[in-house]
């Protein structure tokens, strides 16, 4: 299994600004997050067959493999389902449009949706694909920001790569309103470390890391050492995922079953 930790010069995928990647240090806060969610919901997946609509990078993919019986890892953009396939060889891959999942009927155990319903325009034609695809008592897993920490002085996301947050309470109808039960919607929370890092960066560290990205262009010029070193020290289980204060979660995670 290739080391999600360490790729080798070439092995990157492009940045966009939204798409987070390993082994990029000041990217690390945002890769830990996100693994945290996987790694949190990686029981789900175990002996399963598993299709992540909205593979990104792949690293995702390559964790799920560990533990499930396939993965399928379908995204949109070709290059970014060549780079899977080169990168995660213990992972299949398929380009497709999420709203046209090119997957046959009652045929998968689990659909992954990492951080990518709030890129949406039609959020419930890919639900609907969703529940196409599954074989009865079928999950899906959805992880995605929570609007009220997000975006928290209204509903137009500030982020211009989403389309559509939701709070919790709106993906809870969302996916009810679809056909699911909901099984479990839980919140994503910084742990008592980055908590800490919280406290030495005045209150959050994550706008400590965007006054570095708003003041300089990527590549311009270098983080502060301290800053940068704090960042790349995080990992996934810095933070907590639990079903308190849901509303005051950074991101929303929950499973689904087709009934």
């Amino acid at each position: 299994m290739i080391d999600a930790e360490t790729p080798g010069r070439g092995d990157l995928l492009h940045l966009t600004g939204e798409r987070t990647a390993p082994g990029v240090p000041h990217e690390n806060y945002w890769f830990r997050r996100h693994e945290a969610a996987y790694r949190a919901l990686l029981p789900w997946c175990a002996d399963a067959v598993v299709l992540e609509a909205g593979c990104g990078e792949g690293y995702g993919a390559g964790l799920i493999a560990a533990t499930a019986k396939f993965v399928l890892a379908l995204d949109y953009d070709q290059p970014t389902t060549e780079h899977v396939a080169r990168r995660y060889p213990q992972v299949s891959t398929i380009r497709g449009n999420l709203v046209g999942l090119p997957v046959r009927e009652g045929t998968i155990d689990v659909v992954a949706n990492f951080q990518v319903i709030e890129h949406l325009w039609d959020q419930g034609a890919f639900l609907a694909e969703c529940l196409r695809v599954l074989r009865p008592g079928g999950r899906l897993l959805v992880t995605t920001p929570n609007r009220h920490t997000f975006t928290p002085d209204g509903d137009t996301p500030l982020n211009p790569f989403h389309t559509r947050e939701l709070a919790a309470d709106e993906l809870d109808s969302l996916l009810r309103e679809a056909g699911f039960t909901v099984e479990l919607l839980h919140g994503l929370h910084h742990g008592p470390g980055v908590r800490a890092l919280d406290e030495r960066y005045g209150g959050s560290v994550i706008d400590a890391q965007l006054e570095v990205v708003m003041r300089h262009l990527p590549g311009q010029a270098p983080w502060p050492a301290q800053l940068l070193a704090d960042i790349a020290s995080i990992r996934s289980a810095d933070f907590e995922i639990h079903g308190d204060r849901v509303d005051k979660s950074l991101d929303l995670v929950a499973v689904a079953v087709r009934s």
